[in-house]
């Protein structure tokens, strides 16, 4: 059986907060001497996360 995978659309405000988040939580995490492994491979999957391009109209485009 295939995973379910979701996909999020955020603003670059948005996309810093998460990465800022989840930073946060691995520090307290390293803090308790607790493992990090899932917190790590978040963040870096958050970090190399692709970009979508905004499909646009050129001005030249007719409408």
């Amino acid at each position: 059986m295939k995973e379910e995978e979701r996909v999020l659309t955020l603003d670059d405000y948005e996309y810093g907060v998460v990465v800022n988040a989840l930073n946060e939580h691995r520090n307290d995490l390293i803090k308790e001497d607790r493992p990090t492994d899932a917190v790590d491979e978040l963040l870096l999957k958050t970090i190399d996360a692709p970009t979508k391009k905004q499909k646009r109209r050129s001005h030249d485009e007719a409408r």
